[in-house]
């Protein structure tokens, strides 16, 4: 009944720490957070879809290079925590961006997304790739 109740309080400083951190739902980090296989397909569209939009939509890349015919290539990368209990009441999950590490009565897993974009000379996407990992 302790780890239960430890568990319990876990994951209540846990829930209002996560929610003080959302205060403002515009910051770029909630923008990156949106970073999703659903989000990026529903917002990348190759010849309409411009840098602007891309900025918009998910912030700044963590990467900018040139490919070999010059096109400029944005990559980004992000990877969050995900923490479940369980208890005799059901099922809890939270989702840890940015966090590390396991607590005490919580299973762990990670998942990790690499999105590559592609623009042309006018600054429109030209092809992207995206990949999804859970560890």
């Amino acid at each position: 009944m302790k780890a239960i109740t430890n568990s319990f309080i876990a994951l209540i400083f846990t829930s209002l720490f996560l929610t003080g951190c959302m205060s403002d739902p515009q910051t770029v980090t909630d923008r990156n957070s949106q970073l999703t296989q659903g989000n990026v397909q529903l917002s990348i569209r190759v010849g309409t879809t411009t840098k602007a939009e891309v900025l918009e939509n998910f912030g700044s890349p963590n990467i900018t290079t040139r490919d070999g015919s010059g096109k400029e290539v944005w990559t980004y990368q992000r990877s969050a925590q995900v923490a479940q209990s369980s208890s005799n009441s059901g099922y809890w999950t939270i989702l840890l961006a940015g966090q590390s590490g396991s607590s005490s009565g919580f299973e762990s897993s990670s998942r990790m997304i690499t999105l590559i974009i592609k623009f042309d000379r006018n600054d429109v996407v030209a092809d992207f790739s995206s990949r999804t990992s859970n560890f």
